[in-house]
C-alpha cells in the first residue's frame, strides 16, 4: 500500500522540477514584502531566490551532456600563481608600508582573490593542479588574516578582551581552572586552556600564545571543507568549495577575532567531515569514534557551537528519516550517479550529544542561575515581550548589525554600502539554492547531501527567519561562518551542475560573476575588515591604536580599577561604543553602556572619555530611549567646558566633574 502511494510512482513528477518552481512561486510572493519593510534581506533575496529557480529550470531542460566550455592558455595557466604569490607579497608590503589594512590592501586583495578562482574555474583539465591551487588558497588565506594581526597593537574584536586578558590571563597566573570557576566558560574552557598551553609551550604572551595557536589553525582548517567536499565531487569542485569558504567574510571574522566560536568552528567543519565520511563510505567504529570525541570537545568549547552541532545532527538524523521511510520515493537510488548504500543511522549519536549538551549547561553558572535556565528565560521574555511577524529586531550598538541613525539624510554610499556588503552571500545563497535543487532529484538523492540541505534550510531558518519576528535570542552572527560551510560545499555542486547542463554563454556570465563579485564582495564586506573598516564612515573600528590601549592602561591605573559594585551609577565610566566594551573587559574601569549622546546636545555623564575617532569615523552612543546610533560629535559635545581634563594624551581624553561641580 506504501509504495502505491509513493510519490515515486507518480510519472512523470521530478522533485527538483517541482521544488524550482514551487521556489519561483514562494520568491513572487516574497516580493512584496519590500514594500511593507526596509531590510536588506527582504530586499535581496526574492529576487536571488527567483534568478537561482530559474537558472536551474533552463539547466533542467537543455540537460545535455558535458558543454565545452572557454579556458586559459596554457602559458597563463602557468604565470597565474606566480602572479597570485606576487600579489600576496605586495599585500604584505603594503600592510608594513602603510601601518593597517588600508582600502589599498583590498584592492589587491580582491584582484589576488579574482585570479585564485579565475585558475579554479577557467584553467583545463589538464593545466588544474589540485595541489599547487589548494596551497595558493591556504596562504592567501594566511596573509589576508595575519596581515591584520600583524597591523593590530592589541587584539581585534570584543569579546577576545574577556577571554584573553581575562579569562585566559586568570588561569595562566593562578595555573587553576579555578580561576575562572564562577564564570560559565568554566565548564567550557578548551580553547582558555588551549591558548594558556601554547603560551607556555612557546615561552610567549599570551597574544602570541593565541595566535601561534587558534590563529594558525584557522586558515588551516580549509583543508578540512576540501576533504567535506572531494567525498562528494571531485577535485576541482572541492577546491572551489575550499576556496568560496576560505574568503568568506565571518570565516575572516573568527580568523581575526580569536574566541571561542573560531575553535567551535573548526570542530563543526570536522564534524561536517567526519558525517560526510561515514554517509558515503564504509565506516568503521572508529569513525562514530571520532565523532563522538569531535562532539565531547566541541561541547567543552562553546556553547553556541554546540547547539549548531545539535542542527546538524538534527538534520542528519531526519535525512535519515526521510531514507528509510521513503515517502518521496527518495531510497531509489540510481547507482550510476550514487552508490545505493544503507542510510546511517544516526539516533545513538544524536541522543548523546543532546543528552551531554544539556546536562553540561544545566552545571554552567551563568547570570546567578544556570546556563541552560538564564536562556530559556531570556527566550521566554522574547516570545512574551518583543516577538511578531516584520517585527524587525532592532540592533543596539552590538558592533555587528546597521545602527539606526538619526535622520540626517541618506547619501548614495550610504544606500550602496548595504548592497556592497551582502553581494558576496547572495551569490553564495543563489548557487547553493542551485546545488540544493539538483540533490533533490530522486535519482541524486543521498543521505550525505540531504544531510547538507536539511542542515542549511534549518540555520537559515535560525539566522534568516527568526529575526524576521524579532527574535534574536540564537545570536544569528554567531551561525553565519558555520553555514557557510555547508553552504560552499552544496554551492559547489550548484555551480557544477549549472556548468555541466546550461549553455556556454549564461554559464561563462555566472562564471565571471562569482570570480569578479565573490571574492571582492566578500573582503569589502565589514565583517572581513573589523580591524579597519573599509567604509569607515558606516562600520565602526573593532581595533585600537596604541595611544587608546595606552589611555585605557594609565586610566586603570590613575583610578586603581575599582570594582563596579563599589561605584554609584553615576560614577561609571561612559565613551563610544565598541571603545567602552576594552574598559570593562579589561577591568580598567567599570563601563556597563555607551554614552547618551543627545542629537542637537551634549553628553551629561560625569566620566567620560573622548577619542578623536568619535569626530572621524563611526562610532556608536546611545539615543537614550532607543537603539544606537553612529555620530560624529566635536570634542566639546563629549568632554564639556565645564569639565576637568585629568587625562589627554592627543588622542584621548577622560574628564571627570570639575571641583567647582564637586
Amino acid at each position: 500500500m506504501a509504495s502505491r502511494l509513493s510519490l515515486s510512482n507518480v510519472r512523470p513528477l521530478r522533485l527538483d522540477t517541482a521544488a524550482a518552481i514551487a521556489g519561483l512561486l514562494v520568491a513572487l510572493l516574497l516580493f512584496p514584502l519590500r514594500f511593507f519593510a526596509s531590510q536588506i534581506y527582504i530586499n535581496t533575496i526574492p529576487i536571488v531566490v527567483g534568478l537561482g529557480c530559474i537558472l536551474y529550470l533552463l539547466a533542467v531542460h537543455q540537460n545535455e551532456d558535458e558543454r565545452t566550455l572557454p579556458t586559459l592558455s596554457t602559458p597563463a595557466a602557468r604565470v597565474l600563481p606566480s602572479v597570485v604569490t606576487v600579489g600576496m607579497a605586495i599585500m604584505v608590503l603594503v600592510t608594513i608600508l602603510q601601518g593597517a589594512r588600508t582600502p589599498l590592501f583590498f584592492v589587491i586583495a580582491g584582484a589576488v582573490g579574482s585570479l585564485l578562482f579565475g585558475q579554479i574555474l577557467f584553467t583545463s583539465d589538464r593545466d588544474f593542479h589540485r595541489g599547487l591551487l589548494l596551497f595558493q588558497i591556504v596562504a592567501f588565506a594566511f596573509v589576508f588574516r595575519f596581515a591584520a594581526l600583524y597591523a593590530t597593537p592589541g587584539y581585534i574584536g570584543i569579546d577576545i578582551w574577556t577571554h584573553i586578558t581575562d579569562l585566559s590571563r586568570s588561569i595562566y597566573l593562578e595555573q587553576s581552572l579555578g580561576a575562572i570557576g564562577d564564570n560559565k566558560h568554566f565548564a567550557s574552557p578548551f580553547f582558555h586552556l588551549f591558548v594558556v598551553a601554547s603560551s607556555l609551550v612557546y615561552d610567549a604572551s599570551l597574544r602570541t600564545g593565541v595566535y601561534l595557536s587558534v590563529g594558525v589553525v584557522m586558515p588551516l582548517s580549509i583543508l578540512v571543507v576540501y576533504a567535506g567536499a572531494n567525498l562528494l565531487v571531485p577535485s576541482r569542485w572541492a577546491t572551489f568549495a575550499a576556496a568560496l569558504f576560505s574568503v568568506a567574510s565571518y570565516t575572516v571574522t573568527w580568523g581575526v577575532h580569536l574566541i571561542p566560536t573560531s575553535m567551535g568552528l573548526v570542530f563543526f567543519i570536522a564534524i561536517v567531515y567526519a558525517l560526510i565520511r561515514v554517509m558515503r563510505i564504509e565506516y568503521t567504529g572508529r569513525d562514530f569514534t571520532f565523532l563522538v570525541f569531535l562532539s565531547i570537545a566541541v561541547i567543552l568549547t562553546h556553547q553556541v557551537s554546540t547547539f549548531i552541532v545539535l542542527v546538524l545532527l538534527g538534520a542528519a538524523f531526519l535525512a535519515q528519516v526521510v531514507f528509510m521511510a521513503g515517502p518521496l520515493g527518495l531510497t531509489r537510488l540510481d547507482t550510476s550517479v550514487f552508490r545505493t548504500k544503507k542510510p546511517v543511522n544516526l539516533i545513538g549519536l544524536l541522543v548523546f550529544n543532546f543528552g551531554l549538551s544539556i546536562f553540561v549547561w544545566s552545571l554552567t553558572p551563568f547570570r546567578g542561575d544556570s546556563f541552560l535556565g538564564t536562556v530559556l528565560e531570556w527566550f521566554g521574555e522574547t516570545l512574551e515581550e518583543s516577538a511578531g511577524f516584520l517585527n524587525l529586531a532592532s540592533p543596539g550598538a552590538s558592533g555587528s548589525e546597521e545602527a539606526a541613525v538619526p535622520d540626517t539624510g541618506t547619501t548614495l554610499l550610504d544606500q550602496i554600502v548595504p548592497y556592497v556588503n551582502e553581494i558576496g552571500f547572495l551569490v553564495l545563497l543563489g548557487i547553493t539554492l542551485v546545488g540544493c535543487l539538483y540533490v533533490v532529484h530522486r535519482r541524486r538523492a543521498e543521505q550525505s547531501v540531504f544531510t547538507l540541505m536539511l542542515g542549511i534550510g534549518i540555520m537559515l531558518f535560525f539566522v534568516l527567519g527568526l529575526p524576521m519576528f524579532g527574535i534574536r535570542n540564537f545570536v544569528p552572527t554567531r551561525w553565519f561562518a558555520f553555514l557557510y560551510a555547508l553552504m560552499a560545499i552544496v554551492g559547489a555542486i550548484g555551480l557544477r551542475t549549472l556548468s555541466r547542463n546550461l549553455s556556454p554563454a549564461p554559464v561563462v556570465a555566472v562564471l565571471l560573476v562569482i570570480v569578479l563579485l565573490y571574492p571582492g564582495g566578500m573582503m569589502l564586506a565589514a565583517e572581513s575588515n573589523p580591524d579597519n573598516p573599509v567604509f569607515s564612515n558606516q562600520h565602526e573600528q573593532l581595533a585600537y591604536e596604541q595611544s587608546e590601549l595606552a589611555a585605557v592602561d594609565t586610566i586603570g591605573e590613575m583610578t586603581g580599577s575599582p570594582e563596579g559594585s563599589d561605584l554609584r551609577q553615576d560614577q561609571r565610566l561612559h565613551t563610544d561604543h565598541p571603545y567602552q566594551t576594552v574598559f570593562d573587559r579589561t577591568g580598567a574601569y567599570p563601563s556597563v553602556s555607551p554614552a547618551v549622546l543627545p542629537e542637537n546636545g551634549s553628553v551629561e555623564h560625569d566620566y567620560v572619555v573622548y577619542r578623536t575617532a568619535q569626530s572621524e569615523d563611526a562610532t556608536f552612543f546611545s539615543s537614550g530611549d532607543g537603539p544606537g546610533y553612529i555620530a560624529n560629535p566635536s570634542a566639546e559635545r563629549v568632554c564639556r567646558t565645564t569639565q576637568s581634563t585629568v587625562y589627554d594624551n592627543g588622542d584621548v581624553r577622560f574628564c571627570t566633574p570639575s571641583p567647582a561641580q564637586g
